[in-house]
């Protein structure tokens, strides 16, 4: 799967993933993320080997090297830092936030840099809901591949991957699930569940999944297992009905299954 993708600051979220094929879909796509980020009075950074080219204005270019690790493993504690301490500057600065577009495939060669990402990506996710930092996020499939690239993508709330696992609107849950969950891109969830860490804020752990279109009665009795070795009960809010319908046929004992209306 492969496209293009952004999100504009009317968007409620603002942390995009483009997967691409050819270099000149993420020109375009950083070409309009950023230029979104221009109108909302953002400093804009542009990440990527190469420049852009052709656009009638001209965002910040910040190297790889200046922002992430050179051929290393991503703290992934230590990156949000960066951004943060960036986005503190640039509003010090007089701008609104700050709006990055990064293609960061050349930095997750290795599945240790893929997985470090990975869990870098999650903790972005959470500071971007509630500080005004924005990030599009692109990885050439051609460079890494289907696996890696869907591993990096699924954790975004915009993205074309066919599930998403990422951070809900504050007052929403701990986290929130989209797309479809089933037999084919269920290991990927359950990889991504590892590497999201959660743990309740409250005490339930509480999955907001008004946007999930279909979940197997296997992720269910997963979503059980975890919540029980966590401790906790775990709620999934979902408007697809059979959810509820199959959480009571499995007779689950730590996941209790709510239809959103």
């Amino acid at each position: 799967m492969s496209g293009t993708t952004g999100a504009d600051v009317r968007q409620p979220y603002r942390h995009a993933c483009l997967t691409y094929d050819d270099p000149a879909l993420f020109q375009a796509a950083a070409r309009d993320f950023l230029a979104a980020g221009l109108g909302a009075g953002e400093q804009v950074w542009y990440l990527a080997p190469e420049g852009p080219h052709g656009w009638d204005f001209t965002p910040r270019i910040v190297t790889l090297s200046d922002q992430y690790p050179a051929d290393s493993v991503i703290d992934p504690a230590a990156g949000l830092a960066a951004y943060a301490q960036a986005t503190e500057q640039a509003l010090a600065e007089g701008y609104t936030g700050l709006r990055v577009a990064a293609d960061v495939s050349t930095l997750v060669r290795t599945p240790a840099q893929v997985d470090a990402f990975a869990r870098y990506e999650i903790q972005v996710d959470r500071y971007i809901r509630t500080h005004p930092f924005s990030a599009l996020c692109a990885f050439d499939r051609g460079r890494m591949g289907d696996d890696l690239a869907d591993q990096l993508a699924c954790l975004h709330p915009v993205s074309d991957a066919p599930f998403r696992l990422f951070a809900p609107h504050p007052g929403r849950g701990d986290a929130a699930l989209a797309g479809e969950i089933d037999e084919t891109t269920r290991p990927m969830f359950l990889q991504a569940l590892d590497r999201a860490a959660l743990r309740p804020g409250g005490h339930e752990l509480v999955l907001d999944g008004q946007d999930l279109a279909f979940i197997d009665h296997n992720t269910l009795l997963h979503l059980d297992a975890h919540a029980r070795a966590l401790g906790t009960t775990a709620v999934l809010r979902t408007a697809v009905p059979a959810a509820a319908r199959l959480a009571g046929l499995l007779e689950l004992t730590s996941l209790r299954v709510e239809t959103a209306r």
